[in-house]
């Protein structure tokens, strides 16, 4: 399981990387309107599930991805619904978000987990999940925040959860070159 998650580390540095430029731009525009939040999200989530579904794809052995295959299909079911309906309201933008960002962290937590015994560092991973979940239950408690707040809570949680994905991957990367 280790090795092709290695072996693809640049998949999760991208998915890093393009999580945290999404979080700058939230808070280059906090003026943003909701139509632009929505494509901006719409387009984040749809990168960011082809990202995960390629890594998944070009894992090279028989071990179950399904797990990451999963979080890519919910990412870009997110970004395509979210691009097809810009016109929806901001209350069922932000529950949409907090699903996505439940689903795809437990998912992440339950990778980390079967990834313990085969790599040192998972609490990358692990911390990733738990950011996402926790991100996605206070959008649930909280859903009447205005969309200043919603633009700059996505922008604190998208630089956080890229860099926690670009810890991991530099993990990963170092694992991959001692494999060479």
């Amino acid at each position: 399981m280790l090795d092709p998650l290695a072996r693809n580390w640049w998949l999760i540095l991208l998915r890093g990387v393009l999580a945290v430029l999404f979080g700058v731009l939230a808070f280059f525009w906090p003026g943003i309107t909701l139509l632009t939040l929505v494509l901006l999200y719409g387009a984040f989530a749809f990168l960011d599930g082809g990202l995960s579904l390629a890594a998944a794809v070009r894992g090279g052995t028989p071990v179950p991805r399904w797990w990451l295959a999963l979080v890519g299909v919910f990412g870009i079911a997110a970004g395509v619904l979210t691009l097809f309906w810009p016109q929806i309201t901001a209350i069922v933008l932000l529950l949409f978000i907090a699903a996505w960002a439940i689903v795809t962290g437990v998912l992440q937590i339950w990778g980390a987990i079967k990834l313990r015994h085969e790599i040192e560092g998972e609490w990358w991973l692990i911390a990733s999940g738990v950011l996402s979940v926790t991100f996605g239950i206070l959008l649930v408690l909280w859903p009447g925040a205005g969309a200043l707040a919603l633009v700059l809570v996505i922008g604190a949680f998208a630089i956080m959860y890229g860099g926690l994905l670009i810890g991991f991957a530099l993990r990963l990367r170092k694992l991959a070159e001692v494999r060479i």
